[in-house]
C-alpha cells in the first residue's frame, strides 16, 4: 500500500490515488533517499515486502535551497513516485512524505510513530552531514551503501588517503581486482588505456543513434504541474518526454546506451552543433539515482561485444565516478586538504543579491571573478559556448568534453571564482551531486585543487574546439584569426606563470608564452579584460569590437 503523509495541493493521480492512512506496523522501515531509488539496495537490511516498509521524502527546503534547474528537479521527483508506485507493486508498504520541512524534521516526526528508522549511507556529504544528528540519536541507524563497484579500502590501497590523487593506479588496481577486460592478469589488447584511440572528431558519419523520447504518464503531468507552481523562478524548463521517468523509460534508456556502444570510445571526445549527444549513453542521471546499478552497466558494456577501445571508454569512465567519489569522502568534500581558499558566494550569480557564504572554498589560483551570464542564457557570441549552455538551459544535460573542455575551460581563463562555477553545475545538470561535481569542477575543470587530483590545469584554446568540434563553422569569429579564446589561454598562462614555474606538464606551453612578444601579451590582457568586463556585463561580443 501507498500511504502519503501532508500531500499539499496535490489533486493529481499520485497523490490523490493514494491512501492517506496511518503507518502499518512493520518489523522495520527503511527511508530510501532521492537518489537510492532501486529495491536492491535493500539487501543488507531487508529483502522480504512482507517485513519491510518504505520510506520517501520530497522536501520543499531541499527543492528551494538553491537554484536548480526545473528539469532537475521533475526528473527527480518523476523518478521518485514512479519507484514508490513500483515498491508497492512489489508488495513494499510505502509511507511517502510530502513535506515543507527539511529530512532531518520529518524523519525526527516519523520517528514518533515508526520507531527506529534504517537507512542507507548517503552518497552525499549534505545530507549526511543533515542526518547525523539522528544517528547519534539512534533515531536513524545507518547501513552500507551497496549501489558502489569499489570500497574505500580498494581506493586507499590503491592510492592512499592523502593527495596527490591519482586516476591510473585506481584504474589499474580495479581492473586487476575484478578481472574487467582482463586475460591472466594482463589488460587484454596489451595496454589498460585506449584513449589514443577515442579522440577523434566526428564529421557526420556513422550516424548516432536518435535520442529516445518517453511517453508522458500522469505522474509526469503532475509532477510537470508541480515544479512549475512551487519552483516558478527556478532556471530552465521541464520536459519530461526527453527523460525517463519510469521502470519502462529505464528499459528503453538502457536499450538506447546498447545502440551508442559500438562507437561510444571512438567519438567521446567529440562535439556537434547539430547533435547534442553523439554516442554518450546518456545513463549517468540515471546511475546517479541509482535506478540503473553500476554493475549493471558495466554488464551491459561488457556483454556488448564490441570494439575494446568502446567498451574500454565506457568502463574508464564508470571506474572515474567511483574515484571521484572516493576522492570527496577521504578528503571530507576537500576539506582536509592543504590549499589556498576563498569565500564565496552560494548561488552562482543567480539571483542580484545574495550573501556570502561562511565556508573558505579551495582556490588554488585565487580566481575571484563573478559567473558570466551567459551561463545562464545571456549570448556571449562564442558558439561554443552559447550552444554548450542552450544545451543546459533547454536539457540540464551536455557530455562530458563540452562541460570540460567549453564550459568550464572558458569559465577558468577568465578566471571564474571556482566555487561559483561548481555550484553552477551542481544547479544545472540533472546528474550532479556534491560527490561527483566538487571533484569534477573544483579538481579537474578549475584546478581548484591544485595538484590535489591533476597534475596540471586543463585548458585550451580556440584550436583544441575547432579540431574536435564544428561549432567554429557556425560561430561569427575565425577560430585562427578572430576568436579570442586563444588569446585567453595565452593571458591565463601569463597572469598565473609564478604557480605553474616548475611544473614539468607546463613546460612546453610555459616556453611558448616566453616567445611571445611584449606586443602579444599586451594584446592578449587586453582581450582578457574586454571579454570578462563584456561577458560580465551580459553583453554580446563581436569581432569588431577587437
Amino acid at each position: 500500500m501507498l500511504c502519503i503523509h501532508n500531500p499539499g495541493s496535490g489533486k493529481g493521480s499520485f497523490t490523490s490515488g493514494a491512501e492517506k492512512t496511518p503507518a502499518k506496523k512493520m518489523d522495520s522501515w527503511v527511508w530510501l533517499c532521492y537518489d537510492q531509488l532501486n529495491l536492491e539496495l535493500l539487501r543488507d537490511v531487508s529483502s522480504q515486502p512482507s517485513n519491510t516498509g518504505l520510506i520517501l521524502i520530497e522536501s520543499s527546503t531541499k527543492g528551494k535551497a538553491h537554484p536548480y534547474h526545473k528539469q532537475k528537479l521533475a526528473f527527480l521527483l518523476s523518478n521518485m513516485r514512479h519507484f514508490a508506485v513500483e515498491a508497492v507493486d512489489q508488495g513494499f508498504e510505502v509511507q511517502y512524505v510530502i513535506t515543507e520541512r527539511s529530512y532531518h524534521e520529518a524523519l525526527r516526526h516519523l520517528h514518533s510513530t515508526v520507531g527506529q528508522i534504517h537507512a542507507i549511507e548517503h552518497a552525499e556529504r549534505s545530507t549526511r552531514i543533515e542526518v547525523q544528528p539522528l544517528v547519534d540519536e539512534e533515531i536513524l541507524v545507518v547501513h552500507p551503501h551497496r549501489g558502489w563497484l569499489t570500497t574505500q579500502a580498494l581506493f586507499t590501497d590503491s592510492v592512499g588517503n592523502q593527495p596527490p590523487f591519482r586516476m591510473d593506479a585506481f584504474y589499474r588496481n580495479v581492473r586487476r581486482k575484478t578481472g574487467w577486460l582482463m586475460h591472466e592478469g594482463k589488460p587484454i589488447g596489451g595496454q589498460f588505456s585506449h584513449d589514443g584511440e577515442n579522440r577523434k572528431p566526428w564529421k557526420g558519419d556513422p550516424m548516432p543513434p536518435s535520442a529516445p523520447h518517453f511517453a508522458i504518464d500522469h505522474i509526469d503531468e503532475e509532477v510537470t504541474l508541480l515544479v512549475n507552481r512551487f519552483f516558478p523562478d527556478h532556471p530552465g524548463t521541464a520536459n519530461l518526454s526527453t527523460v525517463p521517468t519510469s521502470q519502462h523509460d529505464v528499459e528503453k534508456a538502457l536499450a538506447f546506451a546498447s545502440e551508442c556502444m559500438p562507437h561510444f570510445g571512438t567519438y567521446e571526445d567529440a562535439m556537434s552543433a547539430t547533435n547534442k549527444g553523439l554516442f554518450h549513453t546518456r545513463l549517468a542521471p540515471l546511475i546517479n539515482l541509482h535506478r540503473v546499478m553500476p554493475s549493471q552497466a558495466i554488464e551491459l558494456a561488457l556483454a556488448s561485444g564490441e570494439a575494446l577501445n568502446n567498451v574500454e571508454g565506457f568502463v574508464r569512465q564508470m571506474i572515474w565516478r567511483e574515484y571521484v567519489h572516493h576522492i570527496h569522502v577521504v578528503t571530507d568534500g576537500f576539506r582536509t586538504i592543504d590549499v589556498a581558499r576563498t569565500h564565496s558566494r552560494r548561488d552562482a550569480n543567480w539571483n542580484r543579491a545574495s550573501p556570502i557564504g561562511p565556508e573558505l572554498h579551495p582556490n588554488h589560483l585565487g580566481q575571484r571573478q563573478p559567473l558570466p551570464a551567459a551561463y545562464w542564457g545571456e549570448k556571449s557570441g562564442l558558439s561554443c559556448l552559447d550552444r554548450s549552455v542552450t544545451s543546459v538551459m533547454e536539457d540540464a544535460w551536455t557530455h562530458h568534453i563540452p562541460r570540460l573542455m567549453v564550459l568550464s575551460n572558458i569559465a577558468h581563463l577568465l578566471d571564474v571564482e571556482p566555487r561559483q562555477l561548481t555550484d553552477w553545475f551542481h544547479f544545472a545538470f540533472i546528474d550532479a551531486f556534491d560527490w561527483v561535481v566538487e571533484p569534477n569542477v573544483l579538481g579537474m575543470g578549475t584546478f581548484a585543487t591544485g595538484s590535489a587530483m591533476m597534475t596540471k590545469p586543463y585548458v585550451a584554446g580556440s584550436a583544441y574546439i575547432n579540431r574536435m568540434s564544428d561549432h567554429c563553422s557556425t560561430c561569427e569569429f575565425h577560430p585562427k584569426k578572430t576568436c579570442p579564446i586563444s588569446r585567453l589561454y595565452w593571458a591565463y598562462l601569463a597572469r598565473h606563470q609564478d604557480a605553474f614555474s616548475g611544473n614539468h606538464r607546463l613546460s612546453m606551453p610555459m616556453r611558448n608564452l616566453s616567445r611571445r612578444s611584449e606586443e602579444q601579451q599586451q594584446i592578449d590582457h587586453q582581450t582578457y579584460l574586454r571579454v570578462q568586463q563584456a561577458l560580465t556585463n551580459g553583453e554580446t561580443l563581436h569581432p569588431n569590437d577587437q
